[in-house]
């Protein structure tokens, strides 16, 4: 009788034991598990015996009573195939047209300007090996100048909205117009209220001015206004004592208003004389001084005797 190449043990129960007998890590998983899945003991009382949890246990029996002894293999990553991760070309030469048209364009900003196009985002460290060994960029410069050097208003505003349908978030648009995020979320808010129409220059007066000067305070200055002799500060004094107080400017811009419009005289001021100056110099250097010791009602300590 041949001899046997594997030596004899004894037969035992005692998982120190087990564990230093078993030679790889599925035959360990089932001497764990051959307890409970073959004689249906407690996974409580073998999670004691084996110093592991309960959980973990009762886990992996149920998976080892639905797949069999294929649930003590780990599974194998599966690698996908090349031709399900490459990307099409068109995509690939989009991916490194924008990165040159835009250098602060980040790998997630461009996975959403695919997505917008194709209906497929791809990852970003796909975008990331694309842009380290795709092809060459189609374009040398920038389709479209700053947001400063357009001179039409419409085609600025235009722009930023066709780079936001294209993907562009607006902190890209603002990087790439150079201009501020304020201005893109305007432009962007403006589109989605009024359309066409928002892109076209508006004036920055408000519609409804808050305005302090009613109609009667208006038909009170025209009356004044008639004396060519009131200036501002005068009418400002006048509505004062009737009861109207409006600012020395807006007096002066409504005297203005009802002189233009009904072609009163304006204020009659004489000509401006320059006056000599009295103690102007006659040579270099020359200066005055005044002697305090006749003057009655000074303040100068300790000199009150020279007074006369």
């Amino acid at each position: 009788m041949p001899r046997s190449k594997r030596p004899q043990r004894e037969r035992t129960h005692d998982w120190q034991r087990i564990q230093q007998y078993t030679l790889w890590p599925e035959q360990k998983v089932y001497e764990m598990l051959r307890p409970v899945v073959l004689f249906n003991e407690s996974a409580a009382e073998r999670a004691k015996e084996t110093e592991t949890t309960e959980r973990t246990l009762q886990r992996k029996a149920e998976q080892f009573e639905l797949h069999g002894m294929a649930s003590l293999f780990p599974e194998k990553p599966t690698q996908p195939s090349e031709t399900a991760r490459d990307l099409p070309p068109d995509m690939r030469q989009m991916i490194v047209d924008l990165k040159a048209e835009h250098p602060a364009f980040r790998s997630h900003e461009i996975a959403t300007v695919c997505y917008v196009r194709f209906g497929r985002r791809p990852s970003h460290h796909t975008v990331q090996r694309v842009l380290a060994s795709g092809p060459q960029p189609s374009i040398t410069a920038r389709r479209f100048p700053p947001y400063g050097e357009i001179a039409d208003g419409y085609e600025r505003r235009r722009t930023v909205v066709r780079l936001h349908a294209e993907g562009w978030s607006v902190s890209t648009i603002s990087a790439y117009m150079q201009t501020t995020r304020a201005t893109i979320y305007d432009i962007l808010k403006r589109w989605a209220t009024e359309g066409h129409a928002g892109l076209e220059d508006k004036s920055h007066a408000p519609h409804e001015p808050a305005r302090k000067v009613t109609f009667q305070d208006i038909q009170e200055v025209r009356r004044l206004a008639r004396n060519p002799d009131l200036g501002a500060f005068r009418v400002m004094a006048a509505l004062e004592q009737i009861g109207i107080k409006l600012s020395q400017r807006t007096c002066g811009r409504l005297l203005e208003l009802n002189r233009n419009l009904y072609g009163l005289d304006p204020p009659k001021r004489d000509p401006h004389v320059k006056k000599e100056m009295p103690f102007k110099a006659s040579f270099r250097h020359q200066y005055w001084s005044v002697d305090v010791r006749y003057i009655e009602k000074h303040h100068i300590h300790g000199h009150e005797g020279l007074c006369t």
